[in-house]
Formats: structure tokens, sequence, C-alpha cells
């Protein structure tokens, strides 16, 4: 897989060259992960959340997708005039509710300057760099522990329904390329070849762009599997516990305050998905890390034959219908509406539209479960991955929509950095410096 060179300042501190005890905030599938490799690299872990079980946020009921090729920025050319239009689509996968929010205006600020070509070039760059390695050690993983998940690696079709979409791909084949990811451009036939329901509604779509080394599985179902290997392997879950604050001292953290008591540790890892900076900016750090609400719909498959056979993301309305087992998941719309998460009916409408447009047959919408949860989005679209200012304190965050997708990199990546070990990949503009 190429990378760029690592420069010596890859290595960060070594914090010590033995065991250490590390508390892992947070117990989503970035939380989960990291505490696996941190346990793996010989660490004593304890990871703490206020759920009563591991996974039950953001991680519960997402599109299902391991995106490792379709990973890429929503900031992008020309994507401002596109919210525009978006925002006035009756089916919308974009939902803008004004607010004074100040930390919203800065991340969209910060999103709008990230819409150049040389921009999106770069930070796709990076993402497809993380998710390409977090492709290689969930194989391992599984290779390893033997964890099922409803795991299947039938590839995923990005599905073009006007001619102005196919023709369009050319810049993300361009990085794709870079990085020696495999793709196919398809005309219907060969869409219909790899998805077969969709000879039903030929009709709707011109092509396509296939990602053959995609994957598909349920991330709550890999999360809770792979905290009880984690436990098995010594891993402390203090799980239902509420996190008040971080305290540091002398540019270290001493002691996370929680309602069960203090927890202390010799290093901390803040995997809290889109409520890390709230917990990080007392300390003076400030991640511009904002939370993008997204929806999903849970519906029992009713005919094999009309069903999806992996995922099909369906470009116009940004939606994702992903087979999951006996089930189809229906993920999409970006909302950004704070840290609400109530259930919006526009957004089931827009969610079975797509899903019942592309596979009528496929499943049982009047059976179907309607979930959000939020997103934890960086203006450029890549994670925060290393260590703070604080010389034992490290964030593993801002995932957006591909946290499920890079969750075994980045775990690996961000053990090896608590470790004092260089990653196998270039982590130098993963960290929380690129901000300035």
């Amino acid at each position: 897989m190429p990378s760029a060179p690592k420069p010596a300042t890859c290595r960060l501190v070594r914090l010590r060259e033995s065991s250490m005890k590390v508390l892992v905030l947070g117990s989503g599938v970035i939380g989960v992960t990291t505490a696996w490799y941190l346990a793996q690299a010989g660490h004593e872990v304890v990871v703490i959340d206020r759920q009563d079980g591991a996974g039950k946020e953001t991680s519960f009921a997402n599109a299902g997708q391991l995106s490792y090729g379709y990973s890429s920025p929503w900031a992008g050319p020309g994507v401002p005039m596109k919210a525009v239009k978006w925002l006035l689509m009756h089916h919308r996968p974009f939902v803008l509710w004004p607010r004074p929010d100040w930390e919203m205006l800065s991340w969209l600020a910060r999103m709008a300057a990230n819409c150049t070509e040389r921009a999106y070039r770069r930070n796709k760059g990076r993402m497809v760099r993380v998710a390409e390695y977090s492709r290689v050690a969930l194989a391992a993983l599984r290779a390893e522990t033997g964890i099922e998940f409803d795991h299947r690696a039938r590839g995923t079709v990005q599905l073009f329904r006007t001619q102005k979409q196919l023709d369009h791909v050319g810049g993300d084949t361009a990085v794709l390329d870079e990085y020696g990811v495999p793709w196919e451009l398809l005309d219907p036939a060969a869409c219909i070849a790899a998805e077969p329901a969709l000879a039903r509604v030929k009709d709707r779509f011109v092509g396509g762009l296939r990602l053959p080394q995609d994957e598909t599985g349920d991330a709550f179902l890999f999360t809770q599997r792979l905290a009880e290997r984690a436990r098995e392997k010594g891993v402390a879950f203090h799980l239902g516990v509420g996190i008040a604050g971080i305290r540091a001292e002398g540019g270290r953290v001493v002691a996370v305050e929680t309602d069960h008591g203090d927890f202390t540790a010799d290093a901390y890892v803040a995997a809290l998905g889109s409520h890390t900076p709230a917990m990080l900016r007392p300390l003076g750090l400030h991640l511009p890390v904002y939370p993008i609400k997204g929806y999903s719909l849970t519906l029992p498959v009713t005919e094999e034959a009309a069903a999806p056979v992996s995922t099909v993301m369906d470009e116009t309305y940004k939606i994702a219908i992903t087979r999951l087992g006996d089930r189809i998941r229906v993920g999409g719309t970006a909302e950004i509406a704070g840290f609400s998460t109530s259930l919006r009916k526009p957004r089931r409408e827009t969610l079975e539209h797509s899903v019942r447009d592309l596979f009528p047959d496929g499943g049982d919408i009047g059976a179907a479960r309607f979930w959000t949860g939020l997103r934890p989005m960086t203006p450029d679209g890549t994670p925060i991955i290393g260590q703070t200012p604080l010389a034992n304190l490290f964030t593993n965050t801002g995932h957006g929509t591909l946290g499920w997708t890079m969750a075994c990199g980045s775990g690996r990546v961000l053990a090896d950095i608590v470790s004092g070990r260089s990653p196998d990949i270039d982590v130098t503009d993963l960290g929380l410096s690129r901000y300035g």
C-alpha cells in the first residue's frame, strides 16, 4: 500500500519503555478497538463509558459500510453550491437548522475553506491511507479471533442516476489509483451483474463505480463481541459511568473525574466521538469536531433475490443501502442540528424513498426500526489521531461517517503512538497539530 515516507518526527514522545496503565474514555467502535490494540501491546487497559454497554451510541445502527475505497471528505470543489441545491430538494441529503452556535459557524467556515481541489485531494489521500490500513488490520483481527459480525466482502457500488454524476468520478479514481485501490467503472448491465436486484429498476440509473475491496458488517455486533474478547485479555470495562471532567497538572492529565469517583492512569485516550471537544476544551484544547446527525432504518429482508448483495450508495440522495445478514440497513442524511437526537419524520421518508425506489421488494419497510446518531466530523474529514500538547493525553476521534471503516486502523495506530512505536503508516498529518 503506497504511503508517504515517515520523517523522524513521526516518532512521538515515549512515555515508558514498559507496560502502562491506559484509561480509554468511550466504548464505541473506536474506543473498543483502541482498547483491544493497547491490550495487545501489553498495557493494562481500563475503559469507561456512560452507557451500560459497548457500542450503544453512534456505533449502534450506522450504515454498516466498511468503505475503504469510498472514503472521501464531504468538503470538495462545488460542495457549497451543491449544499444549496440539496437544501431545496424534497428528499434532502443535507439539512441545516440555523442556530446561534459559534462552534457550528466556525466548523462550517473551516469546512468551506477545504472545498478546493487541492484540499480535497490532500484530505482524501489522508483518509484513504487510514482506511486502507484499517482494511488490512481488520482482516488480521478476523483471522486471529474468528470474530463474526454479519460480515460480507462483496464490494460497494456507487450508483449514479444521472450522466453528470458519472462524468465527475475522475477526481476520486485518480486518488484511488495513487493508493493502489482497485475500482471498476460500470455500465448499467455491469451494475446489475454486481447487484442483481437492480435489474428490476434498470431505468433508475445510468452507471456506477464499483469498489471491489469494500466490505459490510454490523458495527454494533463487532463492538460488542470485540469488547468480550478484550475482557478475556484483561481489559476492564466500567460502564454506566458518567465523566464529569479531566484534571491536569504540570502539562499532564492526573485524573478523570466521574460520578463513580476519580480514575487515574499513566496515559489517557479520549475516544468520545462528538463529545470529545467539550471534554477537552477546559484543558485549553480546541478540537474542530462537530456532531453531524445521521439517520438509519433497519428492515428485515422479505425476498432474497430482491435485496442488495452488499452496499449500494445512492449518489443522488447520499444514502447507503447495505445488506447485514437477514436485514437491510439504510443510512444517510447530514443534519446539522447541534446535539439533538430527535427522530424527524421527513428524514425517515427520505430513507424510505431511496430503498423503496431501488429495492422495492427487498425488505419490509413497515417493520423498519428508525434510529439516529451523531457523527463526530472534522472540517477536512480526517480523524484526529495522536498525542495532544498534554504529554499523556491522546485523541482518537473525528472519524465522521467512517468510524466503522477506520476503527481497526485508527486503534492500531493509536496503540503504537501511546506505546512509543512508529506506526506502520505516516501519521504526521493526522494529529491535532494540523490545525495550528
